[in-house]
């Protein structure tokens, strides 16, 4: 079996006009591999889709600068690690960590997919079987400027998915203090002290005086969790936040591969460590942050705030780790999480129940692709 076609399809919603931001969620990396006897895998990522299809389109230069379809046609898939390192090794000129691996991701993923489909096992039985039938979710949502929407969405999302945690963040929290306060308060109000809350600044916090008054102000509303009140790689003031606020620390969703990782845990010292699969290696590379995870005592809970593949993936992943018992689960009202993939498992009950279908399980919607593609010039 050889790899015979690579697809790259750039969405985004509005698919035009390429100089207006989009909400997080409303843009999205496909890749779909078939192989020349007939099955597809898929990936994504989560990057800028016009800079993955190039990585996948482009000519390639010298040796280590490759594009990834001149990698991988006429590969086998199942030779999925040999091919990350192939894949790592061939783009580090552009690659290493960022835009380069999040491309590496989406094929890695799609690899996997692949070789369920051949064996006729779901992805995580690939992995090493599952630990559990079922993982337990929280729900995460982006909040309003008007804090009354925000409350609204917050006690809807709370009954849709049956979660007894919710996590909201991205702008305008981070932006300015008395919004961050204001809205904690307001939500912690309105939700009562019974359900769990979280929220994630995001990286916009400037620096570290500012993330450790913000923090102390909002250690009076009982917060499960501040996800990345830090420049990613900021790992120095992780350390010294962890060593002054009662509140759990959290991180990790723009690093890549476990090299970074590496470094984030052993500086860091985070509570708990959030790798996004379609972002940090892929699921290969899920696999070796999670390992770390466990060495450093450390809880892994992934980004997952995607497309339908990512909800797949994820799942998988934690489904096949010891500890992989909680998950994130988007409230995004995105066509890519709601509609690409017609076997898109729902939270209920605030669980999500792992699919037993080869491979990922996915059954991605073209009609989609097509009505979201963009190009640019």
């Amino acid at each position: 079996m050889k790899i015979a076609k690579i697809e790259v399809f750039a969405l985004r919603v509005p698919p035009k006009d390429g100089n207006v931001e989009v909400e997080w969620g409303m843009d999205c990396s496909l890749v779909k591999i078939t192989t020349d006897n007939g099955i597809v895998g898929w990936g994504e990522t989560d990057s800028n889709p016009a800079i993955i299809k190039t990585i996948f389109d482009m000519p390639t230069s010298h040796y280590l600068s490759y594009s990834l379809k001149d990698l991988l046609i006429g590969e086998n898939p199942l030779d999925i690690e040999r091919l990350w390192n192939k894949m790592y090794l061939k783009t580090l000129h552009y690659g290493r960590s960022g835009v380069g691996i999040h491309a590496i991701s989406a094929v890695d993923i799609a690899l996997w997919d692949i070789a369920g489909k051949y064996y006729n096992v779901p992805v995580y039985q690939l992995l090493g079987g599952k630990y559990r039938d079922k993982i337990k979710t929280y729900g995460t949502f982006i909040p309003y400027e008007d804090l009354d929407k925000t409350v609204e969405t917050a006690k809807r999302s709370l009954i849709d998915g049956g979660f007894d945690t919710l996590k909201f963040g991205g702008t305008p929290f981070g932006l300015e203090e008395k919004y961050d306060i204001e809205s904690v308060r307001r939500l912690r109000e309105a939700l009562g002290e019974d359900v769990g809350l979280a929220v994630d600044v995001s990286k916009l916090w400037p620096d570290y005086g500012t993330a450790l008054s913000r923090m102390k102000k909002l250690e009076q509303y009982n917060l499960a969790w501040v996800e990345e009140p830090c420049l990613a790689t900021d790992y120095e003031s992780y350390r010294r936040l962890a060593s002054q606020v009662k509140t759990k620390i959290s991180g990790g969703e723009a690093l890549t591969t476990v090299r970074e990782f590496n470094d984030f845990m052993r500086i860091a010292r985070p509570a708990i460590v959030q790798p996004d699969v379609t972002n940090c290696g892929g699921i290969t590379e899920m696999k070796r942050i999670n390992m770390l995870a466990e060495l450093n005592s450390c809880k892994l809970i992934p980004h997952n705030y995607g497309s339908g593949v990512l909800l797949s993936a994820t799942m998988h992943c934690l489904a096949s780790f010891q500890h992989g018992d909680t998950m994130e689960y988007s409230n995004s009202l995105s066509p890519f999480f709601r509609d690409l993939d017609r076997n898109l498992v729902r939270s209920v009950n605030g669980y999500v129940t792992v699919p037993d279908r080869p491979g990922l399980g996915v059954d991605i919607d073209e009609d989609v692709i097509k009505e979201y593609s963009f190009t640019w010039e």
